[in-house]
Formats: C-alpha cells, sequence, structure tokens
C-alpha cells in the first residue's frame, strides 16, 4: 500500500503564491508517477496578508493543522508595509520554528560546473556546502521582547546545552551523511566569535563535546569574520558549517550571493519532530502579479523537502525524486537557456519551472 503524506502549504504573500503554484505541481507530477509515495497538500492561511484583513498572523488553527502534517511548506512571507505595532515585520516562520523547536537551519549552497556566477571558479572546483544555523535561540531569542528606552536598546543573546547538543549532533550526522553520498569530506567547522564573547566560547567547548562522540569525522573551527572572508576566497574547501542564529542569518545571505543570488536560495528548519521547507528569498511585492519571479529557490525547498521526508520515513522513492528535482533545477541553471530576469535572463516564472518539469520527464523517459 502507497504511503501518503500530507503536506501543510502556506502561500505566502507577494510573489509567494506566485512560485508556490508550479512548484506543487512538479510535486503532483513526482508523485503521479511513483509508486512509492503520494502527497496531499492542505492549504493553510498566514502572513502579512492576513494580518492586514484579520489581525491575525498564524491563526491557531493553521498552527494545529501544520503541527499534525508530515512536513511544511512555506513562500515567501512578509510585506515592507505591514507591521506589528512596534515595528517589526510579520514573520510566521519564524514563529513556526518556535513553536515546534525547528532548531536547525539548513541553508545549502551550490555552484556546479557550467553555472554562471559572481565568482569565476578554478578549473575542476564546485561549491557544494551546506550551513547549519540555529534558528530558536542566539540573538533572536529575545525576539520583540527587547528592552528599550530613550537612551539605550539592549535585546539577549542566549545559547543553551540543550539546543547546541541537538545542532551539533545534527551538523555531525548531516556530515557524514553528505559523505555517504560521495558530497563532501565529512568534516564540520564551528563557527563562532569565541574569542570576543563568553558564550561562543560556551558554544565552541560544546561542540568539541560533540565532535569527540564521532571519531571519524573531522571536526575544526572558524571564527565568523574570517568565515566570511573563506567564503569568497575558497568557498570550496568547506563542508558542513555550523554557527549561531544572527551569524548564519548573514552568512546564509552570502551563500546565495556566491549562486547567483537569493532566486536559487532553499532553506529548511528542522526540529525532531516537524520541519519546514522554504525559499530564503522576501515576498517581492514590487514584481508580484507580473510572473517573472524566479521560482527556483522554492523549488529547490520542495527538492529538500521530499529527501527529509524520505529519511524520516525510510522511504526511498521520496529521497530519489528529491535528488531528481535538485538535480532539474541544476541543469536548468546550469545550461542558461531558461534563466529568469534575475538570473540574467527573460524567462518568466512558468517558463522557469516548466524547463525544470521537461529536464524530469526527459530524465524518466531515458
Amino acid at each position: 500500500m502507497t504511503e501518503t503524506y500530507e503536506i501543510a502549504v502556506f502561500e505566502g504573500d507577494g510573489i509567494g503564491p506566485e512560485i508556490t503554484t508550479p512548484t506543487i505541481a512538479l510535486l503532483k507530477q513526482l508523485a503521479a508517477a511513483s509508486t512509492g509515495y503520494d502527497l496531499r497538500f492542505v492549504t493553510l492561511p498566514a502572513g502579512a496578508g492576513h494580518y492586514a484583513r484579520t489581525g491575525e498572523s498564524l491563526p491557531a488553527e493553521s498552527l494545529r493543522v501544520a503541527a499534525a502534517a508530515n512536513a511544511i511548506l512555506l513562500s515567501a512571507m512578509g510585506l515592507p508595509d505591514v507591521r506589528y505595532p512596534d515595528g517589526t515585520e510579520i514573520s510566521p516562520q519564524i514563529e513556526l520554528r518556535m513553536a515546534f523547536d525547528l532548531f536547525a537551519g539548513i541553508r545549502p549552497v551550490s555552484v556546479r560546473q557550467g553555472q554562471a556566477g559572481p565568482l569565476t571558479l578554478p578549473e575542476g572546483r564546485e561549491i557544494d556546502f551546506v550551513l547549519v544555523r540555529e534558528s530558536t535561540e542566539g540573538l533572536f531569542y529575545s525576539m520583540g521582547t527587547g528592552v528599550v528606552s530613550e537612551t539605550e536598546a539592549r535585546e539577549t543573546l542566549r545559547i543553551t546545552r540543550e539546543i547546541s547538543e541537538k545542532l551539533f549532533r545534527f551538523s555531525f550526522d548531516l556530515a557524514r551523511s553528505r559523505r555517504q553520498a560521495g558530497r563532501g569530506p565529512g568534516r564540520v567547522t564551528c563557527v563562532d566569535k569565541a574569542n570576543v564573547f563568553r558564550a561562543f566560547a560556551f558554544f565552541r567547548g560544546i561542540f568539541d563535546e560533540i565532535a569527540a562522540e564521532y571519531p571519524d569525522l573531522a571536526a575544526d573551527h572558524a571564527y565568523v569574520d574570517a568565515t566570511a572572508l573563506w567564503m569568497v576566497q575558497k568557498p570550496w574547501d568547506f563542508d558542513v558549517l555550523v554557527t549561531e542564529n544572527m551569524f548564519g542569518d548573514i552568512l546564509s545571505d552570502l551563500g546565495a550571493g556566491l549562486m547567483g543570488g537569493l532566486g536559487l536560495a532553499p532553506s529548511a528548519d528542522i526540529g525532531l519532530k516537524q520541519a519546514v521547507f522554504q525559499p530564503c528569498h522576501g515576498s517581492a511585492p514590487d514584481i508580484a502579479g507580473q510572473g517573472v519571479a524566479n521560482p527556483h529557490a522554492m523549488i529547490l525547498s520542495a527538492a529538500m523537502m521530499l529527501d527529509w521526508l524520505g529519511l524520516k520515513h525510510d522511504n526511498a522513492a521520496l529521497r530519489t525524486d528529491g535528488v531528481r528535482l535538485r538535480e532539474a533545477v541544476e541543469a536548468v541553471i546550469a545550461s542558461g537557456d531558461c534563466l529568469t530576469r534575475d538570473l540574467g535572463g527573460t524567462a518568466g516564472t512558468d517558463a522557469a519551472a516548466g524547463a525544470v518539469q521537461r529536464v524530469l520527464r526527459t530524465a524518466r523517459a531515458a
């Protein structure tokens, strides 16, 4: 009997619905052709537009249904002109991280041979590393509760042993699985600022304790400022990088820049029970409704979702289709024949997604 997995879908704001529609179509195409799984989608309300209409950014019922789903696919959220009374942006994606304890933020960075980008790669070099960003504490811990007076403002950075141990074990497990798949040497780098802050010395100390549990893998350290430099100078040297929330927030955008922009940057926020998959980019309301948004970050996030579901449920068909979907996007980007405006081309949203669909069909026919 084919197992059916329920996917909670948040279509988002701005260009969110435009990139969600073709992504769901691709997922349905893959599921329809598979005998190993099926997918059922339930669309839920949330976001800045919903807040503007109802005063709720993430309804309790949406949260309940999402909690019961097998995975959450979340599109671009937020609108610059719609904010909470304190001036902060509407961010249901952060609320979901906190509600479901999604401590591991996954930001893959990949540049293949033939893919255009801001860096000229040495002959034979490719970029393929993963940034693991702690997603529930760090400098984001005091979100919405910072103290502000007429003369100063304070936010609290929090790092706990409980979350850090789970984060580091996740990172080492990821490095091991990447090595088994031939995608990395099996090395985890702890990125911190332990030379200045006691909190990061604490963070590094826990990392070293967990590293001792993985003697078959390599472990090293790097300060965050040096890491930013090396991400430009020698990004092909990295495998898995693990870091605090705010550092990860900044470095993940640098990683997107290496790929050519946020339009190619997928992400996942993963906990022990639930996971959210969404593009790193914003809702781009200035181009909403024009049909020109790049759907690839959303499609790549969906590919990550299939892979995670396959791992979690020991379903090889899901993992295989996750790889197929990712490689189809990479093939379209590397060919350069159907690029969206942000990548220097002229293709619209539907044309870009259609190119991925054709690669999938051609590969299956072969």
